[in-house]
């Protein structure tokens, strides 16, 4: 049976951003292995923020009271073997498109409370697939790889709470050295190539190993240059900006 994969993008500038660099061959990965793939661009949806009505658990129990476009992507969750999370770090968290399909992820679960690892959760209601998994996939313009903790243990939580096992990362810290040197031909294919490796392990192996985890994050340039080279380039754009170029 071919896997059912999810993904939420919540980059600004959808397939055209930094984290599209390493999540396009992570899917062309996972294509390989005839996964059927449905993105949807957060930033493209229309969707209304949650009002903490608990109309969803209690009135109407499984729908929620506003009708826009989650109803496409709670039914796309319903059925995902993998739910795929990509996005850029936005102040140590996710973008707020994203934040607010993850709000209304809500009614994929039952009000009442079990106790699981002796910590209360919510059960899934019964069209929900249980037991799945789930990867993230970030991009951050930091060097250092220590800005992706808050979203990782993030995603660890939301794992948690909806049921599902977090098998994998791609985190990509300064993401816009990627870009650049790719376009003008630095060796660095292999961080591309261990993205696409990771696609097909997911499938395989059910897991992302760690040696591709840290494949696709490895330092392509020393700190103190990555930092003279952003300067430098905001420093142009300013004044190009200001009409002194």
């Amino acid at each position: 049976m071919k896997m059912k994969v999810t993904v939420l993008n919540g980059s600004p500038l959808l397939d055209k951003g930094n984290t599209s660099v390493i999540l396009s061959p992570f899917l062309d990965g996972l294509k390989e292995c005839e996964a059927e793939i449905e993105t949807f661009y957060t930033a493209k949806l229309n969707i209304h923020h949650c009002t903490g009505c608990f109309t969803c658990w209690i009135k109407t129990p499984g729908r929620c009271v506003f009708r826009d476009d989650m109803d496409m992507v709670l039914e796309s969750i319903k059925k995902a073997d993998l739910l795929v999370l990509a996005a850029p770090v936005y102040v140590d968290g996710f973008p707020g498109t994203l934040k607010n399909v993850l709000d209304r992820s809500i009614p994929l679960a039952l009000p009442f409370f079990e106790v699981m690892d002796g910590h209360c959760r919510h059960p899934l209601r019964n069209e929900v697939k249980g037991n799945g998994k789930m990867v993230l996939v970030s991009n951050c313009g930091y060097w250092e790889m220590d800005n992706f903790d808050p979203m990782v243990e993030h995603t660890k939580a939301i794992c948690k709470n909806i049921h599902r096992e977090f098998v994998g990362k791609l985190l990509r810290p300064h993401g816009p050295a990627l870009r650049a040197m790719l376009e003008k031909g630095f060796p660095v294919q292999d961080v591309i190539e261990a993205a696409r490796e990771a696609g097909k392990a997911v499938c395989r192996l059910g897991y992302i190993p760690k040696e591709l985890e840290e494949r696709v994050s490895r330092p392509l340039l020393p700190k103190d240059k990555y930092v003279e080279i952003t300067n430098r380039y905001f420093e142009e754009r300013i004044r190009e900006a200001s009409g002194e170029a």
